[in-house]
This record gives C-alpha cells, sequence and structure tokens, in this order.
C-alpha cells in the first residue's frame, strides 16, 4: 500500500522513508483495514511559531530597560497659575533643548497655587540642585523689552535654570517673571537699599557713564518695610569700576535746570525713561583702587546731586512749632539757611497742648551741621555747642515757612537772623533742639494786610467827605467872584502893564536918546575910575603927599 492510499508508514528512526506493511488479517467480512502507524519522536522539540511572543518580550524587556535607563528624576513645581500649561504637551527647555516634560497639572491643597509634575530627561539631573529655577515662559514685556515671542506659535513652556549646590530636592517654587541676569553670564550683585523704588524694577538697566554694565537682579522691602532692598549685577568685564566708595543713584529720572548757564537737560537714556534704571559713579570719577567684593551693600541715592555729595555726617534732629497752617509743606521739603540745604522735614504733625488749651503743629527736621563747614561742626562738637547755638538764638535765628515755589504753593523751611523777633530762648524737648519760629511769608502779609485795614477803619472818611464838599463849594463861590470882579481888573491891569513894556521897549531902543546918555554916562564913570586908580597908585608910592601936598616940579 502507497501514500496515495491514505496510510502513512510508521516512522523509522534509523533512516528516513516508508516502512514495511504487515500482511493484512482476513475476516468473514473480508480483509480488515490496517492499524495507522503512529510517529512517536525520540525528543520534543518546540514550534517556530513560539519565537515571535519570545522576541516581542525581549524586545519589550530591553526597550523598558533602555527607558528606565534615559528616565530622569520626577519633580514638582509650584505656580501661582497654570496659564499656558498641558499635561503631556508642555515642555521644559534650557538653553531651546527639551529637557523634561509636564506629565501632569493638578491644584493644590490649599487651592492658591497650582502643580506641575515634571519628568525631567537623564541629563537634567543637576536641575535637582535646591537652587535651581524654573519659570514659563509667555510673551510679555518687561525693563528687560519684548520677551516670548516664539510662543505665540509654538505654546508656552517652563524655562530651567540649574543651580550649583550641592543638596538636591525635588519640589520648587516656580518664578513669576524669568530672571532678570541671564544664566551663564559672568558678573558680581551687589546689594543696594533706599528710601523708595522710583520706577525701578527687576530687569532695570544699570549704568556707568551712560553704558550700560549691567541689570537690577532683585527688588525687595527690608525687614523693617521702610525701605527697599536691591540687587544690582554688574557684568564681569565691569567689576573693577566698582569700588568700596563707589556711588549710586537713580537714573530713571529727568534732571532739568534753569540757571546763568541756560537751560539744561540730563537723563541717562531714552531708555531708563521708560523702565527705570539706577547708575554708579565714582567721587572723584577715577577707577577704583580695588573692585568692591561680590555683595557689597551701598546707600541708593534719589539723584547723582545728592549721591555725590561729601558725607553729611550724623544728624541733629530739631523741631520747630508753626502757628499757621502747613499746607504745602511736605515730608522731604528742604530746610535752608541762606541759600544753603542744611537738611530736610522728617516728619510732619500735630499736637494739644493742655497748658494754652491749643493746637500746636510740630515740624521734625534733621539738621546736618557739617554743611555749614568745619569749622562750625567743631564749634557745635565741643562743650560749648549749645552755648554758640544759643547765643545765635539770642540774636535772632528763627525758623519761617517760605514758598518755594509760586506755582504749586510748596513750602520750605528757612533758618535766618531776624533782628525784630520777640525773644526767644533755645528749648531741648524729648532729647531734641527745639527752635523758635516767626510767622511765614503769608502770614507776614496778612498780618501787614490786617493793620492797614484796621488803620484804614480808623480814618474817617465820612467827616473828610463832609468838609471835602464845604471846600468845593467855597471853592465855587469864590470862582463866582473872581468872574464877576476880579477878572475885569486883571484884564484893565495887563492892558497897563502892557503899555507900560512898550514904554520901556521904546525907551531901551539902540538908537533912543536915552540909550546915547547912557553910554555917555558910563564912558565918563570909566574915565573917573582911571584916575581914581591912577590917584590910588601915586598915594602908595607918596603917602606923605596927603600932608605934604604933592611937590611942585623943578623948571
Amino acid at each position: 500500500m502507497s501514500e496515495q492510499d491514505g496510510v502513512r508508514p510508521p516512522a523509522s528512526s534509523s533512516t528516513p522513508g516508508p516502512e514495511p506493511v504487515p500482511p493484512q488479517a482476513s475476516g468473514p467480512a473480508g480483509p480488515r483495514a490496517p492499524k495507522p502507524a503512529i510517529d512517536r519522536p525520540s525528543r520534543w522539540l518546540p514550534s517556530l511559531i513560539w519565537l515571535i511572543p519570545v522576541l516581542a518580550a525581549i524586545i519589550g524587556a530591553w526597550q523598558v530597560a533602555v527607558w528606565m535607563g534615559n528616565r530622569g528624576p520626577t519633580i514638582t513645581v509650584t505656580f501661582a497659575t497654570g496659564e499656558g500649561l498641558e499635561a503631556g504637551k508642555t515642555k521644559v527647555k534650557f538653553r531651546d533643548v527639551d529637557i523634561g516634560q509636564v506629565e501632569s497639572v493638578r491644584l493644590g491643597e490649599d487651592a492658591g497655587r497650582v502643580v506641575a509634575e515634571i519628568q525631567m530627561a537623564k541629563e537634567a539631573r543637576r536641575f535637582t540642585a535646591e537652587d535651581s529655577r524654573f519659570w514659563v515662559v509667555r510673551p510679555q514685556i518687561g525693563a528687560a523689552g519684548v520677551s516670548g515671542l516664539n510662543t505665540l506659535l509654538s505654546g508656552a513652556y517652563i524655562g530651567a535654570a540649574p543651580g550649583t549646590s550641592e543638596n538636591t530636592k525635588d519640589a520648587f517654587a516656580g518664578l513669576e517673571t524669568p530672571p532678570a541676569v541671564p544664566y551663564g553670564l559672568k558678573g558680581r550683585e551687589y546689594r543696594l537699599h533706599a528710601d523708595t523704588l522710583g520706577s525701578v524694577a527687576p530687569g532695570s538697566p544699570v549704568y556707568y557713564r551712560r553704558v550700560k554694565v549691567g541689570q537690577v537682579a532683585s527688588v525687595t522691602l527690608d525687614a523693617s518695610g521702610q525701605g527697599i532692598d536691591m540687587s544690582a549685577f554688574v557684568e564681569d568685564k565691569y567689576t573693577a569700576l566698582v569700588g568700596s566708595d563707589t556711588r549710586w543713584f537713580h537714573a530713571s529720572g529727568v534732571d532739568l535746570r534753569l540757571d546763568a548757564n541756560g537751560l539744561k537737560l540730563n537723563t541717562q537714556s531714552l531708555a531708563a525713561l521708560a523702565t527705570g534704571g539706577i547708575a554708579f559713579e565714582s567721587v572723584d570719577g577715577r577707577k577704583p583702587a580695588a573692585p568692591a567684593a561680590a555683595g557689597a551693600r551701598f546707600v541708593l541715592a534719589e539723584d547723582r546731586t545728592a549721591a555725590l555729595r561729601p558725607p553729611d555726617g550724623p544728624a541733629v534732629s530739631a523741631v520747630l512749632y508753626f502757628d499757621g497752617s502747613l499746607r504745602g509743606l511736605t515730608v522731604g521739603a528742604p530746610v535752608d539757611f541762606r541759600g544753603i540745604a542744611l537738611g530736610e522735614v522728617r516728619s510732619i504733625g500735630v499736637e494739644f497742648d493742655r497748658e494754652r488749651r491749643k493746637l500746636n503743629m510740630p515740624v521734625t527736621v534733621d539738621l546736618y551741621p557739617g554743611r555749614l563747614g568745619q569749622s562750625f561742626l567743631e564749634t557745635l562738637n565741643s562743650t560749648t555747642g549749645g552755648d554758640a547755638l544759643a547765643q545765635m538764638v539770642g540774636r535772632g535765628l528763627r525758623g519761617q515757612l517760605k514758598n518755594g515755589n509760586l506755582l504749586t504753593g510748596q513750602l520750605y523751611v528757612a533758618l535766618d537772623f531776624h533782628r525784630n523777633a520777640p525773644k526767644a530762648a533755645l528749648a531741648m524737648k524729648n532729647g531734641q533742639l527745639v527752635f523758635p519760629t516767626v510767622p511765614g511769608q503769608l502770614d507776614e502779609l496778612q498780618t501787614q494786610v490786617a493793620n492797614i485795614a484796621r488803620k484804614l477803619d480808623k480814618i474817617p472818611f465820612d467827616e473828610i467827605g463832609n468838609n471835602l464838599n464845604q471846600t468845593l463849594i467855597k471853592a465855587n463861590a469864590l470862582i463866582a467872584r473872581l468872574d464877576g470882579q476880579v477878572l475885569p481888573e486883571m484884564k484893565d491891569t495887563l492892558v497897563a502893564a502892557k503899555q507900560t513894556f512898550a514904554s520901556a521897549e521904546s525907551l531901551l531902543a539902540q538908537d533912543s536918546p536915552l540909550q546915547s546918555d547912557l553910554r555917555r554916562a558910563l564912558q565918563e564913570v570909566t574915565d573917573t575910575m582911571d584916575k581914581l586908580n591912577d590917584l590910588a597908585d601915586y598915594l602908595e608910592r607918596h603917602p606923605e603927599s596927603l600932608i605934604r601936598g604933592k611937590p611942585q616940579e623943578k623948571k
């Protein structure tokens, strides 16, 4: 029987090929079909189909291993808002290179902030330093200019800057704005303290001789809440220009002056007008001998003039009590002595005087005696300094409110000597000097106007008017009399005078007989005077002739 009959020959363990078929048995119904041969291999071999899942498992395990090997740390960053953040889409970038991706965005426990869970790349492990910084990059206009315009098309992303600390953490507080100092820019930061912020903000430029040399890194309130602490970053190539005696000042304003030299406008740049800025300069204008250390502290002055002013030394606190209105006087107003600014107004208040049952207006000022010269400062610091001030007050040193600007009505405190001021003495109250005052210019003007008004009230205008009316009546009567009696007589007198003048003119004419007789008479008088002169000369030579007579001449 062959394979075509449907019976497969039994397999042989020695040689392949069909094996002999045993003889068929016969039976009453005829020959029986042979039993099928069962192939029983000597060993089990797997089927090739199982190789596919095995290979898939190996590849999957390899991919998992690769993914786990490339997987970086997982961190969380909290932001004030989740604007622009999308799970599975928002990237974390450093120098425009993807170093992570936001996996989820959720609200914080207090619902006050948004928590973004970020899966970092393997090469971003240095971003887990505790001083690393994260912020959301969006389109914005700030002091440093316009930034984040590329996110208009690609969407917002999280910017990152690695830290340098050895300590690590996995939870960070994100910045609301990008850092003012770019990562990797070398330089030094200096601490500045100012009374007011002005228009300065993080990112505002720092100038030296109108050249931008850095920017403001941060701005915060000081611990007392009465001032501003700033961090100014200066690039490394300009740090040699900052010394221990460098003066810092606001450069965001406009210095407009009108003096004998004309109109002057001084500002650092147009950018400083829009975004604010600060500047620094040495006192003598030269490069410092040694640069200041990083973190050195300086005072930020209001302007360049105040910054370069010589040190004033300690201030002397004094109080002045004014009775008039203080409208127009503000804190910071100057205290002036004959054109020299001695200090400024520190505070303005009001207090009730129980003894006199009236309200006083105390003005506290800070005076800098050093501005009057070293000799005055030495005198004031000596044992007789109090006596010297008392003597000056005794000679009329007083405080007075004066108008500093006619347009705005601003006032300032003027210290000067007033000879006619009432006597007063220098006093002390709560450790402060109390300077006597005199009424201000406006008060003096009002007093003078009131005195004039009182004097005008005493003038009897009604009586003067009545007398003037009577005088006018008498004058009218006199004029009427003159018209009726005096004027005709005056006319006759004038006619007679005219005739007299005509007669005199005829007599005094050049060819008149009177003129001839007058000339003859004058000639005779002249001859007589000549003879008298000759006689006087002769008598002077011969005085004895008055007794003896004139001697006769010998013949």
